[in-house]
């Protein structure tokens, strides 16, 4: 009978966790604020394809706002929305207030998809669209052609010889690719230029 009591709580303890874990499967169970103050469901994209990026305004990565934006221009009518969460835990390279963000982006290279609110991305505060995020890809490598490749590694590979192995945001400018299903299909570090996406994102509109 203890046997059996014993099972059944065991069991019961099971289908929580599996219930736990599945009821957060798409990003469509996830909110956040946008840079106006606003809750904004990930609901609301049911259907699109979104591509997430954490951003910074004094980064070496900035530049590449100009070519997330042309994609945004390009595929957007096709379904395509891209989604900016500016962050500043990578150097402190993010200082402003989310006006300031966006009047930034706007002047400096003309950006019209949506910025949020700034959050974390790692740590304890880590935004739970992120912690998702991180759950569903893993690092996926610096491209060993890119000019800042060598200088990220030995500098993560100092703070963290075992940093490689770890799914947290190495840096500004990591890209997730979610299909229309809400599901995570894609990581691209910030070595990865925007227009090296285009042919993922074409196969997932």
């Amino acid at each position: 009978m203890k046997q059996n009591t014993y099972l059944i709580i065991l069991a019961s303890i099971i289908c929580l966790l599996s219930c736990k874990t599945n009821k957060m499967s798409t990003i469509y169970d996830y909110a956040a604020l946008s840079n106006k103050g606003k809750e904004v469901s990930f609901s609301d994209y049911k259907g699109k394809v979104l591509l997430i990026v954490n951003t910074a305004s004094k980064c070496g990565f900035t530049p590449q706002y100009d070519g997330l934006e042309a994609l945004y221009q390009k595929y957007k009518d096709k379904g395509l929305v891209i989604i900016g969460f500016p962050c500043d835990q990578f150097g402190h390279q993010e200082p402003g207030t989310d006006e300031q963000i966006e009047e930034f982006c706007r002047l400096n290279h003309g950006v019209t998809f949506p910025l949020m609110s700034k959050i974390e991305v790692n740590g304890e505060n880590a935004h739970p669209i992120y912690k998702w995020l991180e759950s569903k890809a893993g690092f996926a490598g610096f491209a060993p052609e890119h000019p800042l490749s060598k200088l990220l590694d030995e500098m993560l590979s100092k703070a963290d010889p075992d940093y490689a192995s770890k799914p947290e945001i190495k840096w500004n400018f990591t890209k997730f690719l979610i299909n229309r299903k809400g599901e995570v299909v894609g990581r691209f570090e910030p070595t990865v230029e925007p227009s090296a996406l285009e042919k993922p994102i074409e196969e997932q509109l």
